[in-house]
């Protein structure tokens, strides 16, 4: 800690001589992706560096049109990933706004402002209602400070703050600290900068995020399997049939072509471009629905979440302090409406009830809006709050009682709010002389008063009243309200000051950060598809318990960060296992919180908005920041924005993930069952000796061209019934399981079975007519058959044959591109084919039928079985 060198604030000269020792003012940044980084990232996976190797293998061979198709296809991969990424980074970096721009400190003598980058250790800082605190501070002076520190801690309420007995605090003494990125609720203070940039305690939480390792998704575990397993098959089988051939007597250059193109068709090469393609189209509709996804993946991972971890303020509750209740010793009140928007009603259990209707009411009211600083006006986006949120709320709740502000001028005087008092207090001038107005604790106002005002008049504050009173605030602090106390005196006219005695007692308010109204559906949502969500937050465990049981979220007891950290991992664990809420907690705490379940082999997502959400939001597997209100670090730091901070959201995205992952598992089945006919059939061609069936170009047309355009078009299915009623999918899940398997293994057995039938059928009328009609007849086979992959359990019939009308376009199109591929000269010379008549095409269709009719007729036996 520095001193000021005078009361007048720093020198220019000792302001340059500082920061040359401690630097700017400034978060220590990531170094920002390069696109270059960005474009390299899509071409790590193992599939795509196959592909890059056919590729070269192809080129050395000198088969330049195949090398320059497989190149074209990773090309498409990597620009189209790169495109999404890329524009997801740029979103973010839009979505950044400087922590404090601006601030006002005292240099040179003389107030001014000054960018908040500029500051240095022991410069001397002005706060006002309103501002932020642009880094540590030890406060020097302090008049009724109250500081908004949700962002670091979550607690939701305003921590009262006072000035230190030093020019310095102590690093211990939070009570006489502000802290960067907090915000002034009320007062106004001065304070020595103490700490900047990545040394304040803001910059200190932002650092644990380093701190998080980065995990796979499990999108890209599965596909990494996959490919890695195809990868091992493809290069193992193509090799073992190239010298096999070799030995048993065929030209050497012939075979390797023979495995290169096994290889090939083992390899699925549109799978790359379609999963990207797939999670692209999916991003760009979450954008649409205001969630922006940081990675291609984060939907899709979302989609496997099988726990929510959220945070309270600001992101389950609307981070506006609401009064909800009033309490006379006369009656009590309910109040409807939420936030600062006074559309709301004061309820009595006769019906709505205005201040002029019920004078005990209307001079609790007129209590509450004169014993204020905040002010709430209407602007052009709804009503907007200036000032404590406590305060904001008791003027709200006047101005629903139809109780207008006081005049200012009629303001005579104040006692300000303190730590040891608890109250605060405003002398006003009324249409009967001078009146104190009281506000605080409600202990703290009822040890100063000495009568009340019941439905019989004034009476004198007895021993039974004050136990009715103490009843009254006990039951609504146990419900999670804050309360608040209010009680006036009469003064002598035109007094400044008044002494805080002999008060009569008017009522309590009741208080609370209310819950978002779409929260609790988002909720019931998310345990419908078998997803639990944990309440994690700064605030109180009275509170959190009492939101929790406002939104149906299960919670049986509450644990705080103090109880967790005395707490081992097996108690932790077996904790985790009920239905538990956590309270209090520390950005560690929540760090713990989610290894432990990731341990238990959860998927966890993680949302908030703070900086004290970071680390969490780094370590979770997927983690959700707030784009609106959330911090920069936490924007970073997670892999899916909420673009309106709407935690409804989060189940959208939910519904889109499991859709994404369902239809890759789809075309990848149909992708591995299209190449499996294509594989056994040039397997058993060569078991037979007979010439190529098919060529490497014809294999590069089936696999890139018609099939990888037709599983685009399978990606887009619709998201089938009931898919948010089913429990999250195993974090172990393959996307090729054992029914897969025996799937693709039957379509490959036929489809290769058929195609080798119709070559050696149509083979005395020439090689190059049979390899056609092979070639086509495979085309067609996969085109058919992919009808049967549109849904994991229903038939079309159940399903819709029409519900994908961009399939429909994609099979026609497809059919129309084979067509021209041995109709079209230019096609012709290219994948070496010729016409076709109409006895051929009898044939192939004859064949193509069953496809079609014998899945249908499975998946239809198989509904009506479950159903029973």
């Amino acid at each position: 800690m520095h001193a000021t060198d005078r009361p007048t604030g720093l020198t220019s000269d000792e302001v340059e001589r500082r920061r040359a020792e401690h630097g700017w003012n400034t978060l220590p940044e990531q170094k920002p992706t390069s696109p270059w980084a960005v474009l390299a990232r899509q071409f790590t996976s193992v599939l795509v560096l196959i592909l890059i190797v056919a590729a070269g293998i192809a080129l050395f061979l000198g088969e330049t049109v195949d090398a320059i198709a497989i190149g074209l296809v990773v090309a498409l991969n990597g620009v189209l990933g790169f495109v999404q990424e890329w524009r997801a980074e740029t979103a973010i970096q839009a979505l950044r706004s400087m922590l404090s721009p601006m601030t006002r400190v005292v240099r040179n003598g003389r107030e001014q402002p000054v960018e908040a980058r500029t500051l240095v250790p022991g410069d001397l800082v002005v706060l006002d209602a309103g501002d932020n605190v642009p880094a540590d501070l030890g406060l020097v002076t302090a008049l009724n400070l109250r500081i908004d520190e949700s962002v670091l801690t979550g607690e939701s309420v305003p921590i009262e703050k006072r000035a230190g007995r030093k020019a310095a605090a102590p690093a211990d003494d939070t009570a006489t600290r502000a802290f960067m990125g907090t915000s002034v609720a009320a007062g106004r203070a001065e304070g020595l900068v103490t700490a900047i940039g990545g040394a304040t305690e803001f910059g200190r939480i932002a650092g644990l995020t380093g701190e998080a390792e980065q995990l796979p998704t499990t999108l890209q575990i599965g596909i990494g399997r996959l490919a890695r397993q195809l990868g091992v098959a493809a290069v193992g089988i193509a090799a073992a049939v190239a010298v096999v051939g070799v030995l048993t007597g065929r030209a050497p250059i012939e075979m390797v072509l023979t495995g290169l193109s096994l290889a090939v068709a083992m390899v699925p090469e549109g799978l790359p471009a379609v999963v990207t393609i797939t999670l692209a189209l999916g991003a760009s509709a979450m954008v649409r629905q205001k969630a922006l996804a940081r990675r291609l993946q984060a939907v899709e991972t979302l989609g496997a979440a099988s726990v929510i971890c959220t945070d309270k303020t600001g992101t389950l509750t609307e981070n506006k302090m609401t009064a909800t209740r009033v309490w006379t010793p006369a009656g009590s009140y309910e109040v409807t409406g939420t936030g600062y928007d006074p559309a709301g009603r004061i309820e009595s259990p006769d019906g709505p009830v205005r201040g002029d209707d019920d004078p005990l009411l209307g001079a609790l009211l007129e209590t509450a809006i004169t014993c204020n600083h905040a002010h709430v006006d209407h602007t052009g986006d709804g009503w907007e709050m200036t000032g404590d949120p406590t305060e904001g709320a008791l003027v709200t709740l006047a101005m629903k009682g139809w109780i207008a502000p006081p005049d200012p001028a009629t303001i005579r005087g104040e006692i300000p709010f303190d730590s040891e008092r608890k109250r605060m207090s405003v002398i006003a001038e009324g249409s009967h002389g001078g009146v104190l107005h009281v506000k605080g604790a409600p202990e703290q106002v009822l040890e100063v008063c000495t009568s009340l005002v019941a439905a019989e008049g004034l009476q004198p504050l007895g021993l039974a009243s004050r136990r009715l009173i103490r009843n009254a605030y006990e039951t609504m602090a146990a419900e999670g309200l804050r309360v608040i106390a209010l009680a006036r005196a009469g003064t002598e006219p035109g007094a400044v000051h008044a002494e805080e005695r002999e008060l009569t007692f008017l009522g309590l308010v009741g208080l609370i950060d209310p819950p978002r109204p779409e929260v609790r559906g988002a909720i019931a949502g998310a345990r419908g598809a078998g997803i639990r969500v944990i309440m994690i937050t700064g605030d109180s465990p009275l509170t959190a318990t009492a939101i929790a049981r406002e939104l149906d979220l299960p919670a049986s007891h509450a644990i705080t960060g103090a109880e967790l950290e005395k707490m081992s991992d097996e108690a932790l664990d077996t904790a985790l296992q009920g239905e538990v809420i956590f309270a209090r907690t520390a950005p560690a705490n929540k760090m713990r919180i989610v290894r432990t379940l990731q341990a238990r082999n959860q998927v966890v997502a993680m949302t908030g908005d703070g900086v004290n959400d970071a680390p969490a939001l780094e370590q979770a597997d997927i983690g959700i920041s707030m784009g609106q209100r959330g911090t920069d670090v936490a924007k970073g730091a997670s892999d899916l924005v909420l673009l309106d901070d709407n935690f409804a959201t989060i189940v959208r995205a939910i519904r889109e993930g499991r859709r994404q992952f369902d239809n890759v598992k789809k075309f990848v089945r149909y992708l591995l069952a299209s190449n499996a006919g294509e594989v056994i059939a040039i397997l058993a061609n060569l078991l037979i000796g007979g010439p190529l069936i098919f060529l490497a170009t014809q294999i590069l047309w089936m696999n890139l061209i018609t099939d990888g355009v037709t599983a685009i078009a399978l990606g887009l299915e619709k998201a089938e019934p009931g898919q948010m009623k089913r429990p999250p999918r195993d974090k172990g899940e393959p996307i090729l399981d054992r029914a897969g398997l025996i799937l693709l293994v039957l379509f490959g057995l036929y489809t290769g079975g058929a195609s080798l039938w119709i070559f050696y059928t149509l083979l005395p009328q020439g090689e190059v007519l049979a390899r056609t009609a092979a070639f086509t007849a495979m085309v067609l086979f996969e085109k058919s058959s992919v009808f049967a992959f549109r849904s994991l359990r229903d038939p079309c019939w159940r399903i819709g044959w029409f519900s994908n009308p961009l399939l429909l376009v994609a099979i026609v199109s497809m059919v129309g591109l084979q067509l021209a591929a041995i109709y079209w000269p230019p096609l012709q010379t290219l994948l070496r084919t010729e016409a076709l008549s109409l006895a051929h095409w009898q044939m192939i269709g004859a064949l193509t039928l069953p496809l079609i009719i014998v899945p249908e007729l499975v998946a239809t036996i198989a509904l009506r079985r479950r159903a029973a």
